[in-house]
């Protein structure tokens, strides 16, 4: 871990990302790619120590409330945020200055901010962002180690659910050769009807790769799963969208299940949706109390 202080927290986009680099160690991710050009190892996590002073400052000079999102290349509740609560400290400058959020994780540490995010939710809108990759737990622990596992995430949809807290997954990556199959696609969205979330995000049944991400991808399946990087370059060589040969039959099912359970699933209508800031009337505002 190493600080720095930041020249600026809110993109163009009105997104921010506290932390840079990674402590959960999946397999397949895409911010290892040397087109970020990180100039730190990835496993030291850079944090911006003055994202809280940027953040207030930005949300003063703001004419209009809009949703902050944050989570899209650094994960806000990495291993370091139960100490430094950097997450939490912003998370209570965007409920103070009445705005909305738009925030996406893999973790269950999540669960120790949902009293802001009820805040949140109470006086605009709020919602919840979490990844599913696949449905075996013990296939889990070895593409995403370091971070809680599929089930746990659930736990966390669920509990979102309770607080009416709408909800959006992100199915994705799906890995070639070992989580394409319908019973893990199935498993996953069985997750989702339960959960009743509001909308995934689906990219297609693959993933991507590229310098960077490549080469760690392939290291950790000549650990894990032998010979499969072989397979791997025969199939694809050194193609950036890797789709799975099972893509049209598990995009169908996909499909099928969204609609057959109101579940949206057209990404540009949930990147809206997510974008989307809702402002709560007065009247509305003081029923809650």
């Amino acid at each position: 871990m190493h600080y720095k202080e930041a020249k600026g927290i809110l993109s163009s986009t009105n997104g921010m990302n506290l932390y840079r680099g990674c402590t959960h160690g999946c397999i397949y991710c895409d911010a290892r790619s040397k087109c970020y050009q990180m100039d730190h190892e990835f496993e030291d996590i850079e944090v911006k120590i003055n994202a809280p002073t940027l953040l207030e400052s930005a949300l003063r000079s703001k004419r209009k409330k809009c949703m902050i999102g944050t989570g899209a290349m650094s994960d806000p509740y990495l291993s370091l945020e139960p100490e430094l609560k950097l997450t939490r400290t912003c998370l209570s400058l965007i409920n103070q200055y009445g705005f909305g959020l738009s925030i996406q994780t893999k973790s269950n540490r999540i669960l120790r901010d949902i009293d802001l995010l009820k805040s949140i939710h109470e006086k605009s809108k709020c919602v919840v962002q979490i990844t599913l990759t696949t449905y075996d737990e013990e296939i889990c622990k070895i593409i995403e180690p370091g971070v809680c596992t599929t089930r746990e995430r659930f736990e966390v949809l669920l509990k979102m659910k309770e607080n009416n807290i709408p909800t959006v997954v992100w199915l994705d990556p799906i890995l070639p050769f070992i989580t394409d199959t319908e019973e893990n696609l199935r498993g996953i969205l069985n997750y989702c009807v339960e959960a009743k979330v509001y909308g995934i995000i689906c990219f297609g049944m693959g993933l991507t790769l590229r310098e960077g991400n490549r080469e760690y991808f392939y290291q950790q399946l000549d650990k894990h799963f032998p010979g499969l990087k072989k397979r791997y370059q025969e199939t694809y060589g050194y193609a950036y969208e890797i789709m799975s040969k099972h893509n049209d039959k598990l995009m169908k099912i996909f499909y099928d299940i969204c609609q057959n359970n109101h579940i949206v699933c057209d990404n540009k209508k949930v990147f809206q949706y997510l974008h989307e800031y809702e402002e709560k009337n007065k009247t509305e505002q003081l029923s809650l109390f």
